[in-house]
């Protein structure tokens, strides 16, 4: 759905839930496309390395290697 700027400022709420429902928005101005709306995603935490240290184990011949 491509809207004006001035469709946008006065239909916001309806867009915004368009676009929670997964239709694609883009907002022009002067003719040309200017603006995607987007759902705001919450940031993932960092990733803490050595979370599940001491908890994952491996099978003694897993870097064996075969003959061959």
């Amino acid at each position: 759905m491509k809207i004006t700027m001035h469709e946008a400022v006065s239909y916001l709420s309806y867009l915004g839930e368009r676009v929670w429902k997964g239709e694609r928005v883009v907002i022009a101005k002067a003719g040309k496309s200017y603006l995607d709306l987007m759902p705001h995603k919450e940031q993932l935490k960092p990733r803490k390395p050595g979370r599940f240290k001491s908890q994952i184990t491996y099978a003694d011949d897993l870097y064996k290697k075969t003959p061959g």
